[in-house]
C-alpha cells in the first residue's frame, strides 16, 4: 500500500519534466542577411533586359500603443515576399528598412536574389528592435525579364504577452512600376 505515494510522485515528476520547454528545432533567423534555399544570388549585368518591375512600400509597426497610449507593446515583424507566377522567376534587387523619420536603418540584401516560380522568402525584425518606430517601413524592389504575375509583398506583425496575442498583416503598396526599362508611376486607385 505504501507503493502508491511513490508511484504518484513519480508520475508528477514525469509530468512536470515534460512541461519544461525544449529547444525549438526551427532555428531563429538571427542572421537576417542569410540566403535561404529558395533564393539564388544573381548578378544583373548591362545585358539584363527588364520587362517589368516594381518598387513596393510596406508599412511596419515596431510597437503599438495600448491602455490610452500609456503602454507600448513591442512587435516582431516578418516581411514576406511571394512570387505568385506559375512559370517565371522574379529577381529581388533591394530590401531596405527605414525608420519613422525616413532614415535607412538596414539594407537586408547585399546582392540581388532570384525567387523561383511560386517560391517565397522572408526578412525578420526582432521584437526587441524598436529602431524603426511606429512609422517604420520596408521598400522592396524587384524586376523580371518577362511579364509575370504581381508578387504578394506583405508584413506580419505579432506579439504575445500574458497569454494574450496580437497579430495583424500590413499589405505592400506599389509606389513605382517599371516596364521595358522605363520607370512609370503607379496608376491612381479608384
Amino acid at each position: 500500500m505504501k507503493l502508491y505515494p511513490h508511484f504518484y510522485l513519480f508520475i508528477a515528476f514525469i509530468f512536470l519534466a515534460s512541461c519544461t520547454s525544449s529547444e525549438n528545432p526551427l532555428k531563429s533567423q538571427s542572421n537576417t542577411n542569410q540566403i535561404n534555399p529558395s533564393q539564388k544570388v544573381v548578378t544583373l549585368d548591362k545585358n539584363f533586359k527588364i520587362a517589368i518591375g516594381q518598387t513596393i512600400y510596406v508599412p511596419i509597426y515596431s510597437y503599438i500603443y495600448h491602455a490610452d497610449q500609456k503602454d507600448v507593446l513591442n512587435l516582431a515583424a516578418t516581411l514576406s515576399i511571394r512570387n505568385t507566377d506559375l512559370n517565371q522567376p522574379m529577381i529581388i534587387t533591394s530590401v531596405r528598412y527605414y525608420d519613422s523619420a525616413g532614415k535607412l536603418v538596414k539594407q537586408y540584401l547585399k546582392q540581388a536574389i532570384q525567387l523561383d516560380p511560386l517560391a517565397s522568402t522572408d526578412f525578420f525584425v526582432q521584437r526587441s528592435d524598436v529602431s524603426g518606430g511606429l512609422g517604420a517601413n520596408f521598400i522592396v524592389e524587384w524586376v523580371a525579364q518577362t511579364e509575370i504575375s504581381e508578387p504578394i509583398v506583405e508584413a506580419i506583425m505579432i506579439a504575445t504577452e500574458f497569454q494574450q496575442g496580437v497579430s495583424f498583416i500590413s499589405p505592400g503598396k506599389v509606389i513605382k512600376t517599371k516596364k521595358n526599362n522605363n520607370a512609370l508611376s503607379p496608376k491612381p486607385s479608384s
